[in-house]
This record gives C-alpha cells, sequence and structure tokens, in this order.
C-alpha cells in the first residue's frame, strides 16, 4: 500500500476480501456489497456510504449477476488529521507552526449514511470525473481533501445529533448512538431474514426492552416499524424491477409467509403486490406512486405524533 491516499474504482460480480484499511469512504452502484466489520453487518448499494475508520478490520463480499461499481476512497494517516487542524486552527497558528502535530487518529461514527447534501455531491462529482480517464496525483490529492474537508463538516452533524441523545454523559450518548445505528445497519443487512425483536437485541448489545424504548425515542419508530418500512420499500423495487415471482419477493425481504407480506403490503399501499406491479408494468405510476406516497405519509405523520405528544 502506498503512503498516498487513493481511489479504488472497478466493477466486479464477485469480490471477497478480508483484511484493515485506511479512514475509508465505501460506495457501490449498480448493485450491493456486505462489510462485516467490528461486530456489525453493512449492506452498501446506491442509497448510501459506508464509513469505516484507519485500522478497522473488515470482510468485505460482492456476490451479483451483473457488474457492480465500486468507488471507494482511502485517506492515508494523518490526512484527516491535518485537515482537520487546517479548520479548527487560527490562521496565525498555522502560519507559526505549518507542521501539524502528532495526535491520535481522528475517530469518525462507522455506520452507513444515507447519501447527503453535505458529503455526497463531493463524491458524485469526483467519481464523474475519474469516469472520463486517469487524472494526475496532485490533482488527486487536492480533490481528497476537498472530500475531507466535506466529510470533517457532515461528521459535525452528526455530533450534534449525538448531543441531543437522552443521556447525561457524552461517552454515554456516543455508545447509544453507535449501537443504535449498528442496528438499523443489520436490519438493513438482513432484510432476507425473519428479524426479531432479540435478534436486533443481540446485534445492538442491549437487552430487547432497552432497545425498543431507546429505539423509539431517538427514531420515533419502533424496530418493527422500521424494519416494515424497509421490507416494503423493497419490495416495491423488486416489484418493479425484476421478474420475480410475489412469493419469491416476500421471502427476499424476510416475511414469513405470503400472506402476511400480501395482507401487510395491502393495507399500506392499498392495493395486492399483483395489482402495484401490473400498474407500474403499464406505465400507470399515478396511482401506484399514490399508494407509496400516502404510505410514506403515514410513517411522518405517526413520527410527529409522537414528537408533540411527547413519547419521542
Amino acid at each position: 500500500m502506498s503512503d498516498k491516499s487513493f481511489v479504488l474504482h472497478t466493477q466486479a460480480r464477485r469480490h471477497d476480501w478480508s483484511g484493515e484499511g485506511w479512514l475509508s469512504i465505501k460506495t457501490f452502484f449498480g448493485g450491493q456489497a456486505r462489510y462485516d466489520s467490528g461486530g456489525g453487518l453493512f449492506a452498501v448499494d446506491d442509497q448510501c456510504y459506508l464509513l469505516l475508520n484507519h485500522g478497522q478490520p473488515y470482510t468485505i463480499t460482492v456476490a451479483a449477476l451483473a457488474p457492480v461499481e465500486s468507488f471507494c476512497l482511502f485517506f492515508a494517516p494523518g490526512l484527516a488529521e491535518e485537515v482537520q487542524r487546517s479548520l479548527r486552527t487560527h490562521t496565525e497558528s498555522l502560519l507559526d507552526d505549518p507542521t501539524p502535530p502528532l495526535v491520535p487518529p481522528l475517530t469518525c461514527f462507522d455506520r452507513t449514511y444515507p447519501h447527503d447534501t453535505a458529503l455526497s455531491p463531493a463524491l458524485f462529482a469526483l467519481r464523474s470525473a475519474l469516469r472520463v480517464g486517469p487524472r494526475e496525483t496532485a490533482w488527486l490529492d487536492e480533490q481528497l481533501r476537498q472530500v475531507m474537508t466535506a466529510l470533517l463538516h457532515a461528521q459535525q452533524n452528526v455530533l450534534a445529533e449525538v448531543a441531543r441523545l437522552p443521556a447525561a454523559r457524552p461517552a454515554t450518548r456516543a455508545e447509544l448512538y453507535r449501537r443504535l445505528h449498528r442496528t438499523r445497519d443489520y436490519a438493513r443487512a438482513s432484510l432476507d431474514q425473519p428479524l426479531t425483536l432479540d435478534d436486533l437485541a443481540r446485534a445492538a448489545c442491549l437487552s430487547p426492552t432497552h432497545l425498543l424504548r431507546a429505539f423509539k425515542q431517538v427514531f420515533h419508530q419502533t424496530p418493527y416499524q422500521y424494519l416494515t418500512e424497509l421490507r416494503l420499500t423493497r419490495a416495491c423495487h423488486l416489484l418493479t424491477h425484476t421478474s420475480l415471482s410475489v412469493t419469491e419477493i416476500s421471502l427476499a425481504v424476510g416475511f414469513e409467509s405470503l400472506g402476511s407480506f400480501s395482507w401487510l403490503f395491502h393495507q399500506r399501499l392499498g392495493r395486492s403486490p399483483q395489482a402495484y406491479r401490473a400498474q407500474r408494468q403499464n406505465g400507470d405510476f399515478g396511482e401506484a406512486d399514490e399508494g407509496k406516497a400516502r404510505y410514506n405519509r403515514s410513517i411522518s405523520s405517526a413520527a410527529e405524533t409522537e414528537r408533540k405528544e411527547g413519547t419521542g
């Protein structure tokens, strides 16, 4: 491994690797990669990016029918700390001592993040530029420092989220944040499994009752409601973009039976899975999308009601 930051940009149907890496941002397009790291399980696709810390052991697996594009950024040791110092230190001090002192490696919250307006535009712009052709090392170094600046700003938003958690000590709030988001990542990476509250609690290293109370307090929905939202969203995607049968889709998104899947789908989206697929195939997006919109509004309304009632 070089001592310079670098980008790994390639495509593959299958890929398996285990080891330790630098502080890195993982993104994938046209498919999914699964990471196992530090007891956490992560699924990375077009909708999110994964952040892993320096020296963190992990295993990556890609297994797909079509090539999956990986776009992963690796930051050389010391770069994050140097950029952070430039953002936090007064200009006079930077002029007097331009060489950064030795400090412990910067640690971020390792989890998946939905693509956002803070960091993702910088990632997408760099990806587009590199797809045109190879660039010089000096140009790439500048771009990666700009991405790191955006990453540090995004992590400031995360720290603000942590500060709002219901715990007295900062260390307790940070640990609770990690464990609750580990639960969400585990659920997202295990949609094909019939997960229980006990399964999610084990992933979070919390008791089931503590997880249920804290998850609802922080995210304004229960773990089951979150799982249901993920499963139905994934089911809509599979109904629209694949030829899998409704039975196969119900199993692929973790429902215990076709009956429970069909009943819940109709209850939340106002039509059966078969009718939803037919409308999408016939180009009748209006009614199908209205069902999805109504479902999304019901989730938002429930969360807002909990906030107003003080249950969140």
